[in-house]
C-alpha cells in the first residue's frame, strides 16, 4: 500500500484489478477544500492512457514490478524469445505483450523487461536504434505529394517513412517510441 505522498513517475498501482501506471501527477492545494492529487495514469496492458484524481492522504495498492535488463534471442512462431544476463534464463514473450515494438528487435539486442508476478507487462527498447534500409523505391525529387517522404522497409520488417534521398542499404537511426526516422548514420 502506498499513500498519495509517495507517489513518482514510473510507480505501478493497482486500481480495480487493472495494473497502472502513474506518467505524471501533480499535488493540488486549492485556497478551499480539502488537498488533492491530480495524476495521470497509463494502464499497462492496454496502453490506454486515462486522468484520475485522488484525495490527499488517500492509501492505493501498490503493484510490485521487477524490471529485469534481458537480451534479445530469437523469434519463434509468434513467440519472441528472451535471456536473462545474469540467471542465463529464457523466456517467451507473446506478440500481444510486445505490440509496435516488435517490429524494432534486432538480435542481442539489450532491452529491459518489465515482470510482475513472473508474467512479462511489457518491453522498453532503447529510444533510437540504428538499422539497414532493405527495400525502398527511389525517390523522385519533383515529387511533393507525400511531403518528401517515401515508404522504407528496415532489416527488422518495419517500415518507417523516410525522406527521398534515402537508399537501399542506407544505414538509418530510427525513434522506437514513434517508428519516426531521426537520422542517416555514417558507416
Amino acid at each position: 500500500m502506498a499513500d498519495t505522498s509517495d507517489f513518482k513517475n514510473g510507480l505501478v498501482l493497482k486500481i480495480d484489478n487493472n495494473l497502472q501506471q502513474i506518467i505524471e501527477f501533480q499535488h493540488v492545494k486549492p485556497g478551499k477544500g480539502p488537498a488533492f492529487v491530480r495524476t495521470k495514469l497509463k494502464n499497462v496492458m492496454s496502453g490506454k492512457v486515462v486522468d484520475k484524481t485522488f484525495n490527499a492522504g488517500v492509501k492505493v495498492e501498490t503493484a510490485t514490478v521487477d524490471r529485469r535488463d534481458m537480451t534479445y534471442l530469437y523469434h519463434d512462431g509468434s513467440d519472441y524469445i528472451f535471456m536473462d544476463g545474469d540467471t542465463y534464463d529464457q523466456i517467451h514473450i507473446g506478440d500481444a505483450v510486445l505490440g509496435k515494438s516488435a517490429g524494432f528487435l534486432l538480435e542481442n539486442m539489450q532491452v529491459q523487461v518489465a515482470v510482475h508476478e513472473d508474467a512479462p507487462l511489457f518491453v522498453e527498447l532503447p529510444v533510437a536504434i540504428d538499422v539497414i534500409v532493405t527495400h525502398t523505391e527511389p525517390g523522385l525529387q519533383g515529387d511533393r505529394s507525400s511531403a518528401g517522404t517515401k515508404p522504407a522497409t528496415v532489416e527488422t520488417g518495419a517500415e518507417v517513412q523516410v525522406p527521398l534521398f534515402i537508399n537501399e542499404g542506407d544505414k538509418l537511426r530510427i525513434d522506437t517510441r514513434d517508428g519516426s526516422y531521426i537520422s542517416r548514420v555514417n558507416s
